[in-house]
């Protein structure tokens, strides 16, 4: 049974959260705190986390930082605010999906079974592929650069392995989309996307603003280039 932890301190959405999570054959825990969150995450393993983002001690985004640092565990941010630069900003520190208060309890479920479909299917590969001194351990669910290893989220992750395993052949935006969202339009738009090429490329590249990995083909999509 796959673990969530939910961090939410509504107690009037927790209990249909709880239920309608429970419902569809998952464990959940509940945390109300980041303190809360810090500590149940550090006795237990989970497979993802649904995150509030305003909290009576601080916020979601902190939690994700922490996290950020050791774990590619799939994030969902709850955002009563569709503010872009809210969004931008949970993704920019890791998360991998948002979703704005109201919403449909269906729709999360949707989305937290997409995230988790990807996961299993990203640690089922076995091999690696490497160029650019970057290689991906499938195995390990990891990539390194020059044998170090990168602090990706798991939605950079999932990109760059999609990238390398198509190296030197360009792939639409539409095609990323759907390789790594289900082609849900409703999951991730442009903007997102172009928000994990930005952070993939601050972690590449040795030279962000003239990439010579990951590159922009202008109208089209993006591509791996192999340069060594």
């Amino acid at each position: 049974m796959k673990k969530i932890l939910l961090v939410e301190d509504d107690l009037n959405l927790i209990d249909g959260l709880e239920y309608f999570i429970k419902k569809n054959g998952f464990h959940v825990d509940i945390a109300r705190t980041v303190k809360e969150a810090f500590s149940l995450y550090e006795d237990h393993k989970y497979d993802l986390l649904v995150l509030d983002l305003a909290l009576p001690d601080g916020t979601g985004f902190e939690i994700c930082k922490k996290v950020r640092l050791t774990s590619t565990v799939p994030i969902i941010f709850l955002t009563a605010s569709d503010e872009e630069v809210n969004i931008v900003m949970g993704l920019d520190i890791g998360g991998d999906d948002y979703i704005t208060k109201p919403f449909k309890l269906n729709e999360l479920i949707s989305r937290i079974k997409a995230l988790l479909r990807r996961a299993k299917d990203f640690q089922k590969e076995t091999s690696t592929v490497s160029s650019n001194g970057v290689t991906i351990e499938f195995l390990n669910n990891r990539a390194l650069k020059n044998g170090q290893i990168l602090e990706l989220t798991f939605a950079e992750y999932k990109l760059l392995s999609l990238l390398m395993k198509n190296s030197n052949i360009v792939l639409t935006r539409q095609k990323i989309l759907d390789k790594l969202w289900d082609g849900d339009g409703d999951f991730i738009d442009d903007n997102t996307l172009s928000v994990y090429i930005r952070r993939l490329r601050c972690k590449i590249e040795d030279d962000p603003n003239y990439p010579k990995m990951l590159l922009t083909v202008r109208g089209i999509g993006y591509k791996w280039n192999v340069v060594k």
